[in-house]
Order: C-alpha cells, then structure tokens, then sequence
C-alpha cells in the first residue's frame, strides 16, 4: 500500500512552509499579468510577466521581496487562496487543492522531477514578454489562452 503523501492529509492551513512552498510546480501562470472585466468578473491572461518574472525559468527573481517591489502582487497564503484562487490557472496545485482535487500526474511532487512541468508543455518557458517590453495599452494584444 502507498504511503500517504503530505498534500493528501495535511489540509493547506496547516502546512508548514516548506510543505506549502514545494507545492508551486513552477508553472508562473500567476505571475502573467491579467485582465479582468469589471462587469463579469472574466479574466483573462496575458503573455506578459510581472517585471520579476524570470521568462527563461519562470520564477519570481526576488521571491522574499516581491511585495515590497510590485505592491499588487497578490502573495498566495491560506488566509488568501480563498479570494484568490479564482484567477489561479485549473492546473495549479493550491487551486486544485483548495477545490478538493488531485495534483496533476505531471506535477513535480508527483514525479520527483523538478523540470516535469517545463516538460509536459505546462510552463510558460519561452511563451512570455516582459512588462517592461510592452505598453499597458498594448496589453489586449497579448492574450493567451491557458486553462483558467
């Protein structure tokens, strides 16, 4: 019999940190910049990365001070997810398991492998601009459909 791994019985408020951090798969879809109707609530993503966006590897290049650099950076905890998880990708492992769901096959948790997202396409390597590369008012010109 499979021993149970953390994700599947430790509820995400009780997560220690690193349990909580190793759940990111790398992916940086909630690090594009978004657009989201006032009227519907749709959002809509962008190919164009928070200016901390790293594009070759798709992590944040000052993870510790992110806030203090984009203010409107949403910083995904518990007491967050629940506002926030409606503009999280479907594939995202705090979404997915904040709606009661499985992490992916692919995920790197699942796999040991840390590059399985780059390598089953779910990553945005190579698919994404930074947003100092394009002017706010272009934005609408860079949409990118992805599983929301």
């Amino acid at each position: 019999m499979t021993r149970p791994r953390f994700w599947e019985t430790v509820p995400l408020a009780e997560m220690t940190k690193p349990e909580w951090e190793a759940l990111c798969d790398g992916c940086g879809k909630c690090c594009l910049n978004k657009l989201e109707d006032e009227d519907s609530g749709e959002v809509a993503y962008t190919r164009i990365g928070c200016r901390l966006l790293d594009c070759d590897t798709c992590l944040c290049s000052n993870y510790e001070g992110r806030k203090a650099i984009v203010p409107e950076c949403i910083i995904l905890t518990p007491e967050t997810l629940p506002d926030a998880a409606y503009f999280m990708p479907l594939t995202c492992a705090y979404r997915r398991l904040h709606e009661g769901k499985a992490l992916p096959e692919w995920h790197p948790l699942i796999t040991g492998d840390p590059e399985s997202t780059h390598k089953q396409g779910g990553s945005l390597r190579g698919l994404v601009v930074p947003e100092t590369d394009v002017p706010v008012d272009d934005w609408e010109n860079y949409l990118l459909r992805i599983a929301t």
